[in-house]
């Protein structure tokens, strides 16, 4: 819930969804259907004024910011539509930062190998600034994977990008679920991109209205989903 009083608004409303290890979830929805909020709490970015949240079996809704810090930096890898990188650390430094913030050493294979997947082996000494869009954007998917977390949550990770960047992107996140067995969980508007994923849930009005499975995650499906709901 956000605000107080009358002009309190529930953003959620009694949302229970398990996210299982190993697959691609992509949350979908108008605008103000709460997808935002839903990957927030989640990601224990925002705790929840009732209800509970899981994580592995914990409940981490009543759990201070230190712990849930700890747990971001171990467990939960992050990307979002702006980049995020830091200009002045060439491409090598900022996928290895969290792993610096985290009071450990690079593990330099695992670094190689992470760049290599990403398409970044020949640009490891470049800054941002030197990269377009799209690999800028491939870097913050390997920092997001350099800790080896069980779940990454994407925000929007292809809104900044052209299509072909977009693919690229999604590919990669789709390799950390069939290649690494990572969780991934994406908040978008593009039912292009939602295609990626095995499971897709539909948000409206903070209500999950719908979860398309199967042969139903195609972009044409999607997209008659979503039309729907805002007409």
């Amino acid at each position: 819930m956000h605000g107080r009083g009358a002009s309190a608004v529930t953003a959620l409303h009694e949302v229970s969804h398990d996210f299982l290890p190993g697959t691609f979830t992509a949350v979908m929805g108008p605008s103000g259907s709460g997808k935002s909020t839903l990957m927030h709490c989640a990601a224990g970015l925002e705790p929840p004024t009732s209800g509970r949240v899981l994580f592995n079996d914990r409940d981490i809704s009543g759990w201070s910011e230190r712990r849930l810090t700890l747990l971001r930096r171990k467990h939960i890898g992050f990307v979002f539509q702006e980049f995020n990188l830091v200009p002045a650390l060439n491409v090598a430094d900022n996928v290895a930062l969290p792993v610096r913030l985290a009071g450990r050493r690079p593990d330099t294979a695992q670094l190689d190998d992470l760049l290599s997947r990403v398409g970044l082996a020949d640009r490891r000494r470049h800054r941002p600034a030197e990269l377009s869009g799209g690999q800028q954007q491939r870097v913050a998917v390997a920092r997001a994977l350099v800790s080896r977390p069980e779940v990454v949550f994407a925000d929007e990770p292809t809104g900044a990008l052209d299509r072909a960047s977009g693919r690229d992107v999604l590919a990669l996140l789709r390799d950390a679920v069939d290649g690494l067995g990572t969780t991934v969980v994406m908040v978008t508007h593009d039912p292009q991109a939602a295609a990626w994923a095995d499971d897709v849930l539909v948000l409206a009005d903070g209500r999950l209205v719908e979860q398309l499975t199967g042969t139903n995650v195609t972009p044409g499906t999607i997209a008659s989903r979503l039309v729907a709901l805002e007409g």
